[in-house]
């Protein structure tokens, strides 16, 4: 399914951009780029490294827009393999993984109850849990995961992006969840050893 915004398709926005039109490629750019961001940051867990990768996603399709063939595939689906190469050749020269730190004290209300505000840190704890759960995957099983759950893309786009066979989308994906399922499960013994001592 091609992606549209405002009744424009991206094949109508990237053939405008072959011809040069700067607003066709920004819209490209503006459609496209937070989803490119957000599966860097999942797979590297570093701001300025998914920054960059996001650009030089972009600076790639302007290069290769000529060579871009969308009967092969979804344009997401180039920009994610693109953001996908990138991201594993900067953790292959940076570092590993690092979790997202995420500040939710700047949601909750100042006149928050005793109630609400354990409420809030066993659902923050829980989450924390799940980003570590995920951060510890190996990166191809990390990579389905953001893909198929946090971007929500169907098994072929997955694949597409990845560049390899739907059953093995769906082979990873199935191990990726039930190496979760065991995480979180011993964070949440983790936890519940925490609470009684």
């Amino acid at each position: 399914m091609e992606r549209q915004t405002q009744g424009v398709p991206d094949s109508m926005l990237l053939d405008g951009a072959r011809r040069g039109c700067a607003e066709s490629f920004a819209t490209l750019y503006r459609n496209h780029s937070g989803r490119v961001y957000r599966f860097a940051l999942e797979m590297c867990g570093n701001a300025s490294a998914a920054e960059e990768v996001t650009q030089e996603v972009f600076l790639a399709l302007l290069g290769e827009m000529e060579r871009f063939d969308p009967s092969r595939g979804n344009l997401l689906a180039y920009l994610l393999g693109t953001a996908r190469n990138l991201t594993y050749r900067w953790l292959r020269r940076e570092q590993p993984f690092q979790p997202l730190e995420v500040d939710d004290s700047a949601l909750a209300p100042e006149c928050a109850t005793e109630a609400s505000a354990l409420s809030r840190l066993t659902e923050r704890e829980a989450l924390d849990g799940l980003r570590r759960a995920i951060a510890s995957l190996p990166p191809a099983y990390r990579e389905v995961v953001v893909l198929c759950d946090l971007e929500e893309l169907d098994y072929a786009q997955a694949a597409q992006t990845i560049g390899c066979a739907i059953g093995t989308v769906r082979s990873r994906l199935h191990r990726a969840r039930a190496l979760l399922t065991e995480k979180w499960h011993q964070e949440q013994r983790k936890g519940s050893m925490r609470c009684s001592a």
